[in-house]
C-alpha cells in the first residue's frame, strides 16, 4: 500500500470560521511538561534522605552516583 498523499497534499489548510487560532503561548502549554506521579519528587527524596541517615547511623560513605 503505497500512498503518498498526492490527491490531498495540494488541498488548502482548513481555517475554522467558529473558532480563532489557538494563541501559540496557550498551543506551547499543552505540551508542557507536568506531574503525572503526584508526590513522587517528595517520596524519592525522603527515600534518599532514609538510605543517607542509615549509612550515617553505620558510619558508612554514601556511594555518590558520579563514583560509580
Amino acid at each position: 500500500m503505497e500512498d503518498n498523499y498526492e490527491d490531498i497534499i495540494a488541498l488548502p489548510h482548513h481555517v475554522s470560521r467558529n473558532h480563532r487560532p489557538m494563541p501559540l503561548a496557550d498551543r506551547a502549554a499543552q505540551f508542557a511538561p507536568f506531574a503525572a506521579l503526584t508526590g513522587y519528587e517528595e517520596a524519592v527524596q525522603m527515600a534518599d534522605d532514609a538510605f543517607v541517615a542509615k549509612m550515617e547511623e553505620k558510619n558508612e560513605e554514601p556511594l555518590d552516583g558520579a563514583n560509580l
